[in-house]
């Protein structure tokens, strides 16, 4: 039975998804981490109140996917878990309309003083005349960040006969959906023009303290911002002096840089208005992540389908089923071109032709082949890639157009000197067709030794004596030669029963026709 975590609160209906599929739900939502054994656990859900650190991914020996129940996932170390071949999921669209919805509540609030109004009322006073605010009708916001809910903010905004700049290093003028949106390419530009920023980006390196000091020196005095999507992207400190010297009007912020939030200055800054990370929390969001999310994970550990993935190149598992014979053999390929090539490995070139147009999937399943046996953590599609570029190794894909012998061949180059070439044979049988320009007709199982020899008279016959002597059965003997080099060559691999030692692999290198011999193992 799987056993999902659950650290942060979730809607029953969510639970109840997971406990119908008979996964087991550890609700640990009011309890310490370091009180939790996370070894057994195979799922792990978290929303906001959740860090994820490289630590605990290690502590959890058998993770094999973390949920986040909403968007944001800078509070799970993305690296490590791709590293461990653990999946990361996400819900974009769930809370969308509700974190939208939340930056009209705070730019409406903020514009008519209703948060002092409020409280000045609680203390007694009546004081109208004091709280005069600003019309959203004809003013500026420049909203940063145009995906799914900056996207929702402007629909609502365009209601108020707002003039709308939108920034967003990804979009182009001319290419987003919006046409009454104005694209400001450089975001300098936006804080000049605009009376509102509204920012709606993930936070990230380059994110974080995006607005600063002197980002707020540059809009007008009167500017407001609004933050809704994750903290840290604004500079609290600068914000707390750009609001105490007027430099900019006011301030509205649902997330911050540490939460849950502390003492800190910026809480009793003049003209900001501020609630506790509430953009995803309504009924309906809260109610939609979490059926999502439990949904997502349900399908992945299950039926290895996988839903808003973060740190996998394949956004459709069922390509993997469709592709399965063509993954096996190129997981083959790896195996066998891990025991074939000398260290160090520094590049590897795959390509594919013809009808197999995949090269990025062949390519991790190529990777997850040739690190299977000499990795010390589980190889996988999530990590595969990430496991080769932290080995130092440079690989490439391609898929190649030139006219090939097979359908749909896969060709591995390593080190620029070593090529296997694999295909189908009627789509469903796996071979090795070529090695280093040695044609064959392989199948890709079992135990070999590989020699590579020269083409001279009797090299069979001598090593099927010693094998004889030595008890070992052949179970096929595949043989190619090379007419064209200058020294004629030839290449030969024995099928064998058993596993060969290093001594049997000595005795055959001693044949002075043999010019190199390798233990291949396909099993």
């Amino acid at each position: 039975m799987y056993k999902v975590l659950v650290t942060d609160p979730i809607s029953d209906e969510g639970k109840k998804i997971l406990s119908e599929s008979s996964i087991e739900v550890i609700d640990a939502s009011n309890k310490n981490l370091e009180d939790i054994d996370l070894t057994d656990i195979s799922g792990w859900i978290i929303r906001s109140g959740t860090t994820i650190t490289a630590d605990l991914i290690k502590k959890s020996t058998n993770l094999k996917v973390i949920g986040r129940a909403g968007v944001g996932v800078d509070n799970i170390d993305i690296s490590a878990a791709t590293m461990n071949g653990v999946l990361v999921m996400n819900t974009p669209d769930a809370n969308t309309i509700s974190a939208a919805e939340h930056t009209i509540a705070l730019l409406l609030s903020l514009s008519r003083n209703v948060h002092e109004g409020y409280h000045a009322m609680v203390h007694g006073r009546w004081d109208r005349h004091k709280f005069i605010g600003s019309e959203l009708q004809n003013k500026s916001i420049g909203v940063v960040g145009l995906g799914k809910i900056g996207t929702e903010v402007i629909k609502r905004l365009h209601s108020f006969d707002m003039k709308i700049l939108g920034y967003d290093p990804y979009v182009k003028k001319g290419s987003y959906e919006l046409d009454y949106v104005e694209i400001i390419e450089e975001l300098d530009e936006l804080c000049k023009q605009s009376d509102y920023i509204s920012i709606h980006i993930p936070r990230t390196k380059k994110t974080t303290g995006l607005f600063n000091l002197k980002k707020f020196k540059l809009m007008k005095p009167s500017a407001r911002i609004i933050n809704c999507s994750r903290g840290g992207i604004i500079d609290e400190n600068d914000l707390f002096e750009a609001l105490e010297n007027n430099i900019i009007g006011g301030a509205a912020l649902d997330v911050f840089n540490e939460e849950p939030v502390k003492d800190i200055p910026l809480l009793k800054a003049k003209n900001i208005l501020y609630t506790p990370h509430l953009g995803a929390s309504t009924q309906e969001a809260k109610q939609g992540v979490s059926t999502t999310i439990c949904e997502s994970i349900r399908d992945y550990l299950i039926e290895q389908k996988i839903g808003s993935a973060i740190n996998i190149p394949i956004t459709d598992m069922s390509i993997l089923k469709s592709l399965e014979p063509h993954l096996n053999l190129a997981e083959k390929l790896g195996i066998f071109m891990q025991q074939l090539a000398n260290p160090p490995i520094d590049t590897m070139s795959i390509s594919t032709g013809g009808s197999l147009k995949d090269v990025n999937i062949i390519t991790l399943a190529f990777l997850k082949g040739f690190f299977k046996n000499i990795h010390d953590e589980n190889v996988n599609y999530i990590n595969a890639s990430a496991v080769a570029e932290k080995a130092g190794i440079l690989f490439d894909e391609t898929y190649s157009h030139k006219k090939i012998n097979y359908d749909n061949e896969i060709s591995v180059t390593i080190n620029s000197s070593i090529t296997i070439k694999g295909s189908l044979f009627d789509g469903s049988l796996p071979r090795i067709v070529q090695i280093d320009g040695f044609d064959l007709d392989l199948v890709p199982d079992g135990k070999f030794i590989l020699m590579y020899n020269r083409d001279v008279p009797g090299v069979i016959g001598k090593v099927g004596s010693l094998l004889g002597k030595l008890n070992i059965n052949i179970d096929g003997y595949y043989n190619s030669t090379n007419k064209n080099t200058e020294n004629k060559s030839a290449i030969g691999l024995v099928k064998i029963h058993s596993n060969p030692d290093q001594s049997i692999l000595d005795q055959i290198i001693a044949f002075e026709e043999v010019i190199s011999a390798h233990i291949i193992s396909l099993d």
